[in-house]
């Protein structure tokens, strides 16, 4: 049986192990359930060119893979830094059970990685927003949400 210490020592190795190695940023994750490590991950941004593939994104995907299920209900992440919008909103869609963390976002902003302004962009009405966002065929989109709605057979999730 391992320890929490344990399990962020891991993410925390892996942010630099694979930072050094040029997959990306010194960012790095661990999935632990029952505890074991069910997935890691790690930032590799600069060497997918994708720009999504955060360390709690990485892990996330290899856990749900390993387990078969699109929650992760009881299951742990263990992160070397505290998470981004997009991997924030990632943890709450997969049901994550509980976050550790070592760095602040504030110190990933320290050292380059500030994220702050995406936090505020949330909060701005979507016509004041820095990139342009304009609603287009409503009415035609709306079709596949109908066809959502009366399907029989849906799984909600």
């Amino acid at each position: 049986m391992q320890d929490k210490e344990a399990f962020m020592r891991e993410a925390i190795r892996l942010s630099q192990e694979k930072m050094e190695a040029g997959f990306g940023g010194p960012f790095g994750a661990v999935i632990v359930r029952n505890n074991q490590i069910i997935a890691r991950g790690y930032n590799n941004v600069l060497s997918s060119n994708d720009p999504t593939a955060h360390a709690e994104v990485d892990a996330i995907r290899k856990a749900c893979q390993a387990l078969g299920n699109y929650q992760l209900i009881d299951c742990e992440l263990y992160t070397s830094c505290e998470p981004c919008p997009m991997c924030l909103g990632a943890i709450y869609w997969a049901r994550l059970k509980k976050v550790y963390y070592g760095n602040t976002r504030q110190d990933a902003a320290a050292v380059g990685f500030d994220d702050n302004f995406i936090y505020e962009e949330i909060n701005v009405p979507i016509e004041q927003r820095h990139i342009p966002m304009h609603q287009l065929l409503p009415q035609e989109a709306e079709t596949a949400f109908m066809a959502w709605q009366r399907k029989e057979n849906k799984q909600p999730y």
